[in-house]
């Protein structure tokens, strides 16, 4: 029998990469895609949007009664990355003036083209990445500052055009995924 090892994405590492895009998603609250967003967030498999209610003692409301036992680890490092996704939304802040409104709108009107392949649309978003990754300094973390920017450029895309917001969501996902997988994994790793 053989086994083929893989370290392309699996299920988990979707969810995982769809979790933290969309945690650094909602962490832009002045954003013009919030009705978007959160139907987005209700689509995406599994545990993706939580529409419980936030109790005054920060833990979730529930309505199961078994609630009160010990989190499953797939609770953990979902917590884990929404933190990640949280300190990035924080730093990108920072960078958010790096990213020129001519790129954002020239991305926009690419990606709102009905006839452009999700590997178009991938070439898009890295032809830009590159672009902005010359004008960083070179002692930056470059897979953190790629993902940052990848997030930041998904972004100002949905704000630009909140139209765009599932598109956009889904290759940059499948960016991620393909470009920065083992960054993710380690990230969300050393915050579990």
């Amino acid at each position: 029998m053989d086994l083929k090892v893989s370290n392309g994405p699996g299920p988990g590492d979707e969810r995982t990469t769809s979790l933290l895009l969309l945690g650094f998603l909602q962490s832009c609250p002045h954003s013009c895609f919030q009705r978007e967003l959160e139907a987005l967030g209700h689509e995406l498999p599994g545990h993706l949007f939580h529409d419980d209610e936030l109790q005054t003692d920060g833990n979730r409301c529930s309505h199961f009664p078994l609630a009160a036992e010990a989190e499953t680890d797939s609770e953990r490092q979902e917590e884990a990355v929404r933190e990640v996704a949280r300190q990035l939304a924080q730093i990108g802040d920072r960078l958010e003036g790096s990213i020129h409104p001519g790129m954002v709108a020239g991305l926009a009107s690419r990606f709102s083209v009905r006839s452009l392949s999700e590997e178009d649309r991938r070439q898009c978003l890295a032809a830009a990445l590159e672009q902005l990754m010359q004008t960083c300094p070179p002692d930056v973390d470059h897979e953190k500052t790629q993902l940052l920017l990848t997030m930041l450029l998904a972004k100002k895309i949905a704000d630009h055009s909140p139209a765009l917001l599932r598109d956009v969501f889904h290759t940059t996902v499948t960016f991620i995924n393909q470009n920065l997988l083992a960054y993710v994994r380690n990230l969300v790793r050393n915050m579990d």
